[in-house]
């Protein structure tokens, strides 16, 4: 079963422990960051399924963390629900606007947040059902972590499935190499741009023997786009 991975970003050590005690089971992969520079870096490395987002942090304001997460195309689906003190009508409707998904605030029950999150993963896995995205004629199996394809199980490479799956839940969008290097290796790592050419060569490669590699398209000038199959 595929696990959740949901990062708390909270500078009070006492409430994150409180939180992850809550949470914590065989369900869950759960990461912690004290400030905005440690939240950054762990949405980019770690790519979380839901964020826990204190209001006040030490560098950063969240509600402000949370207006870049939002900005960002590649973050931007993520779900966040906010963990705040402030209990003022003003500052809820000020969270939400910032793009949060859900507001909670301290002190909470233990068993309010685990509801809360649960029906946030709830709407996460209707995009995902049975852990698997189906596109056309393309399966994409998230816990078996193999692709099938017109019913024949497809061998692919870790670094092509992260990049089919994203091409599978972006359908029809243009994305620059930077972008495409972002989800798949991360912000954090310093790898050159050409490498998504070879990937994308590679993926085209395993796709053409079954007359898909067509729905991958090259943007001339710019980058690469997932369409409807076209063969």
């Amino acid at each position: 079963m595929k696990k959740h991975r949901i990062l708390i970003v909270e500078d009070e050590k006492a409430i994150r422990d409180m939180v992850v005690f809550a949470i914590n089971n065989d369900r869950f992969e759960l990461i912690e960051a004290e400030n905005g520079q440690q939240a950054n870096k762990c949405i980019n490395d770690q790519k979380p399924h839901l964020i826990l987002m204190d209001w006040m942090l030490p560098d950063v304001s969240g509600v402000e963390l949370v207006r870049r997460i939002k900005r960002d195309e590649i973050t931007r689906e993520i779900p966040i629900l906010m963990l705040t003190a402030k209990t003022q009508e003003h500052n809820k409707v000020e969270g939400l606007d910032a793009g949060a998904d859900d507001y909670i605030t301290k002190p909470f029950s233990v068993k309010e947040l685990s509801a809360r999150i649960r029906a946030m993963l709830r709407r996460v896995d209707i995009k995902h059902q049975d852990n698997k995205i189906i596109y056309g004629d393309l399966i994409l199996d998230l816990d078996a972590h193999h692709l099938v394809i017109k019913q024949q199980v497809v061998e692919i490479g870790p670094t092509e499935f992260r990049l089919l799956e994203f091409f599978m839940t972006h359908i029809d969008k243009v994305y620059s190499r930077a972008q495409l290097l972002d989800f798949v290796w991360g912000r954090s790592k310093f790898v050159e741009e050409r490498t998504v050419d070879v990937h994308i060569l590679r993926l085209r490669k395993l796709l053409k023997p079954h007359g898909c590699d067509t729905m991958v398209q090259t943007v001339r000038g710019y980058g690469y786009r997932f369409i409807k199959d076209i063969a």
